[in-house]
């Protein structure tokens, strides 16, 4: 093919497609071939410097296996200089909430915006998983952020739920009641919840059956209120407000409550209403928390709700 080029003059290969279309010999372009060799000495520079060959016959697995560069670099001494970064620029904030209260915390704007972000990553890795992301709760969990609090919303409340956990408790009352009581009481938990006043038959049977001893003389869950403003509870349910603990609410969600009670042991349909303790009473839980930290994750709940 060569010898019959039509194009003579031409810095072809020689190939030819319907006899005008052919196949030519031209070098690439300058910048393209400078582009090539800077490419290749910046490759050749690069494995010198920093770890990049994989395996090297010559070392063992013990040793790394690994070039390891000129410069001595590690992603893992990065990520510890970043972290020293990182706990050099907390100290300030940290050193003073190891000396503060809680409530002293909250005093200080800047140290509670500083608690606040802080505890937020807290409250992701402890809490987030049974009380949602952002406090809302879900299905069988408490909700955080509202103003309910079955043991009290102030400080020293939430911290001392954070460190011993709850464990609540109430008879199942299906050997105790007649059918007609347990739907009388149910009946009488959704008016209250409907903010009606309950019929007098229901709040009769109600402190008959000495429901007052936990849910409270007005059904809403307090015992009594001291002179400082703080309330005394077992953690018994408010009846008389629109939340319900147990998911969905309503008559047959009181009644299965009142039949099969909360953490009753033997009962198989009783419902299930436990928190782990994250302080120093939880002993070998896995994961608990340190003094500090539970005092800012005690901040953070009380911002949520708007704690007592």
């Amino acid at each position: 093919m060569a010898d019959h080029n039509p194009f003579p003059g031409e810095n072809n290969t020689g190939h030819f497609w319907d006899d005008n279309i052919r196949e030519l010999n031209n070098p690439p372009p300058q910048w393209w071939m400078i582009a090539l060799w800077a490419s290749l000495a910046w490759f050749i520079l690069y494995g010198l410097l920093y770890p990049m060959f994989p395996v090297l016959p010559w070392q063992s697995q013990e040793e790394g296996g690994f070039s390891k560069g000129l410069l001595g670099w590690t992603s893992i001494q990065e990520y510890e200089q970043g972290m020293e970064q990182v706990a050099a620029a907390r100290a300030q904030y940290e050193d003073r909430i190891a000396d503060l209260s809680a409530e002293e915390i909250l005093a200080d704007p800047g140290l509670t915006q500083y608690t606040l972000a802080s505890a937020k990553v807290l409250f992701g890795d402890y809490c987030a998983a049974c009380h949602g992301s952002g406090g809302q709760g879900n299905p069988g969990y408490p909700v955080l952020a509202d103003d309910d609090w079955l043991y009290g919303g102030s400080l020293a409340k939430i911290s001392e739920t954070i460190t011993n956990g709850r464990k609540g408790a109430m008879t199942a009352h299906k050997d105790i009641l007649t059918e007609a009581e347990v739907d009388r009481l149910a009946r009488f938990a959704v008016e209250l919840a409907d903010g009606g006043e309950g019929s007098e038959a229901g709040w009769k049977l109600f402190n008959e059956k000495g429901c007052t001893s936990c849910h409270g003389q007005e059904a809403n869950g307090i015992l009594a209120e001291l002179p400082d403003g703080s309330i005394v509870t077992v953690g018994a349910a408010n009846l008389t407000d629109r939340i319900w603990r147990f998911e969905p609410g309503g008559y047959e969600s009181a009644k299965h409550t009142i039949l099969y009670g909360v953490n009753q042991p033997d009962i198989e349909q009783t419902r299930d209403a436990v928190m782990p303790a994250f302080g120093d009473a939880a002993g070998s839980l896995e994961g608990k928390l340190e003094p500090d930290q539970i005092k800012k994750l005690a901040v953070y709940v009380h911002s949520l709700g708007g704690g007592q």
